[in-house]
């Protein structure tokens, strides 16, 4: 294949790769100053690169002699990305400017992780996958250190890092063992190579690079960095963090164990399913006892991941489609959770994160009380909310393989995570009130809310025709 034809199926990595050098010299002649126009440059660059899905970069096939793929699946999870990336650009500057951290490198980091990110999920070689996601380490590693005057900051940055090195290690020596017994690091090779069988040291090197990848979506037992990181980066961090790298990195657990690990799906779905009830067990006991807001999103998030591996485990196209569906209504629910945190702040303007200062929102932020409502009910599952359908779905796809004891365990399981998300309500509506809120300044992020509110809503279900039929021909892109 010619390299100009392989350019033009990374289009939307060229556009922010280059997007981002150009922003990268702007912020350096005009400062910190500039820093709002960066973030809105970012978002158009964002936009752009969405856009570049509708041509060849969205379905062309492979490029660059098998190192690349763009097809529906990596398209799919790659507007997920964009959009949450964009997102948490917007709200970004108000919070920096509020506590005097303001700096025009943060869009640009934001930018060079998305880049990172949308190499993940065209992988189809393990070098590919390799590099993609240390570029969007890299970034996440100054990122979640980003207030560096804050301690709380500091700390997560180093844990993260720390964590994030240990990880990366385990991966490349899974990749170098599926490359030592296997003679290749195609996604197609290992396949074939596990269709031969599967031997001793090609199942440790499966074991690793699983392991490595458990880390990235924070699935237990590797979860142990996400509560200290999403509590001491920034609420924006912290959402970024809880949705794009979060989508990046199951899309690319799904295409290596779809693709690259197809021969051998009896052991990988026996390391799914122990990852996937151990996070929905976890993340919903560990959440009960916890007193700041961003610290039980991270639960909530290690619990989330749980439900879809359940669909991963399946391993077929509807349990795929699953996957993909369960990441799209996840994105909505945890940007608009993250949101409505952002809306937390005394009257200094200064983020409170505790939960017991919602007590009786619904009283002093009615609108608000009722959004946070919205998103904890969905996040929860229960019907008729828009976050009941994924989980019906993950469930569905473990049926239809005959594992319905697991799904009877998975739906077990959500009960308890129920009860934290109750509990928030509970505080809301019925506690005595707190101090209020400062409040709103901003009506783009009240607009944010209302819009991820309404998809989250009974009104989402509207949207399952086109979701469906998107999330299918991902899945179908992998079989």
């Amino acid at each position: 294949m010619p390299v100009t034809q392989s350019l033009a199926l990374t289009l939307p990595e060229l556009i922010l790769s280059l997007g981002s050098l150009v922003l990268l010299m702007v912020a350096a002649f005009a400062g910190d100053k500039a820093t709002k126009a960066i973030s809105w440059g970012a978002v158009a660059l964002f936009a752009a690169a969405a856009l570049a899905l509708l041509g060849p970069a969205g379905h062309g096939g492979s490029a660059f002699d098998g190192l690349y793929q763009a097809d529906s699946f990596s398209s799919f999870a790659k507007l997920l990305i964009y959009i949450a990336a964009a997102i948490t650009l917007i709200v970004a500057p108000n919070f920096f400017e509020r506590n005097g951290n303001v700096r025009a490198e943060y869009p640009i980091l934001i930018l060079l992780s998305g880049v990172g990110m949308g190499m993940m999920v065209s992988a189809t070689d393990l070098l590919t996958l390799y590099v993609g996601l240390e570029l969007q380490s890299l970034a996440a590693y100054v990122l979640a250190s980003f207030m560096r005057r804050d301690t709380r900051s500091a700390e997560a940055g180093l844990k993260y890092f720390v964590l994030g090195a240990l990880a990366s290690g385990i991966l490349l020596y899974g990749i170098s063992l599926l490359y030592g017994f296997t003679g290749t690091t195609a996604f197609e090779g290992v396949a074939a190579a596990f269709g031969d069988g599967l031997g001793m040291g090609e199942m440790f090197g499966l074991v690793f690079v699983l392991a490595g990848l458990a880390f990235k979506i924070s699935a237990v037992p590797f979860h142990m960095w996400t509560p200290d990181v999403y509590e001491g980066a920034p609420t924006p961090v912290t959402a970024f963090f809880a949705t794009a790298p979060k989508v990046a990195a199951m899309a690319l657990l799904t295409r290596v164990t779809i693709e690259a690990m197809g021969g051998a799906t009896d052991a990988w779905r026996q390391i799914v399913i122990f990852a996937a009830l151990a996070s929905t067990i976890l993340g919903g006991v560990a959440a009960i006892g916890q007193t700041n807001i961003k610290r039980l999103l991270a639960y909530s998030s290690i619990n989330n991941v749980g439900f879809v591996l359940f669909g991963l485990a399946a391993g077929t196209q509807d349990g795929v489609a699953a996957v993909m569906t369960y990441l799209a209504v996840y994105v909505a629910m945890t940007v608009g959770s993250f949101l409505c945190v952002l809306q937390m702040r005394d009257e200094s303007g200064q983020p409170v994160e505790t939960i017991a200062s919602l007590s009786g929102l619904s009283r002093t932020r009615p609108a608000l009380a009722a959004a946070f409502a919205i998103f904890m009910f969905s996040l929860a599952g229960i019907p008729p909310l828009f976050g009941f359908w994924p989980k019906f779905l993950v469930f569905d796809a473990l049926v239809g393989v005959g594992m319905w004891p697991l799904a009877m365990i998975g739906i077990a399981t959500s009960v308890i995570g129920a009860f934290y998300y109750l509990k928030i309500v509970k505080t809301i509506y019925f506690d005595d009130p707190a101090p209020a809120f400062a409040p709103a300044e901003s009506k783009l992020e009240g607009g944010l809310i209302a819009l991820s509110a309404l998809f989250v809503s009974p009104l989402g279900y509207l949207a399952i025709p086109a979701l469906g039929a998107a999330s299918m021909a991902a899945a179908r892109a992998l079989f």
